[in-house]
């Protein structure tokens, strides 16, 4: 092996800018989330259940919106990213609900934009809705993995929603379901999930705390105020 090829193996791989939403309903005791199997056709994480996300999209940037992210989260965000990427990031999360479950968090509204992304928005006339969005925590994937992310992980309530209907599975998520809250840890969860599980629960109401981010440091996870 030559010495470019070792160097090239081993070069440090820089984290993917990510988003996941955690859809609520429900309150207490009585708090669900929506939650979905990963195709085992997936690399990345095959069979587990997560939430609906993924990657964000260069299209992301420029989507048309009902309304902007709450400005709490987005201050907080663009204390790590720049602000058009923290904007981004929620769209994506939106958007990734929409291609996953079938469930769009919009408002009425009417846009001119031929990307597909929108077109299920378009369908229905309305308009992606970041308003509702609250921030949970952030998460890195630690240096050594094949794939990289730098994940921002927020909440919805399902009264965001444009309308009632029932999520519906996709080719990205099997299996797609409300779980209660005490009981999502029976599933086949990474081990991440287990974390903004937890998180969720810190950021709710009547006494939310200020959300966390979590990454690698010195062999071990730090966790950090964000």
């Amino acid at each position: 092996m030559s010495d470019e090829t070792r160097n090239e193996k081993l070069k440090p791989i820089r984290p993917r800018l990510a988003a996941s939403l955690i859809l609520t309903r429900g309150k207490g005791d009585r708090l669900e989330v929506l939650m979905g199997r990963r195709s085992s056709k997936h690399v990345f994480m095959p069979n587990k259940y997560v939430f609906p996300g993924g990657r964000v999209d260069r299209a992301d940037a420029t989507a048309p919106i009902a309304r902007d992210l709450d400005t709490t989260a987005l201050d907080m965000m663009c204390r790590k990213i720049p602000e058009r990427r923290a904007r981004a990031a929620a769209v994506a999360a939106v958007r990734e609900t929409a291609e996953e479950t079938g469930l769009l968090i919009a408002r009425p509204g009417q846009h001119h934009s031929r990307h597909p992304h929108w077109r299920p928005f378009l369908r229905d006339g309305v308009l992606p809705d970041l308003g509702g969005l609250r921030l949970i925590t952030r998460a890195i994937t630690p240096p050594g993995r094949t794939r990289r992310f730098d994940t921002w992980f927020f909440t919805a309530d399902a009264s965001a929603l444009a309308d009632d209907r029932a999520p519906q599975p996709s080719d990205e998520l099997e299996d797609v379901q409300w779980v209660p809250w005490d009981k999502s840890r029976s599933l086949d969860l990474p081990i991440i999930t287990h974390f903004v599980l937890d998180e969720l629960k810190r950021v709710q109401p009547p006494a939310p705390e200020p959300p966390r981010w979590i990454r690698e440091v010195r062999g071990g996870m730090a966790v950090d105020q964000l």
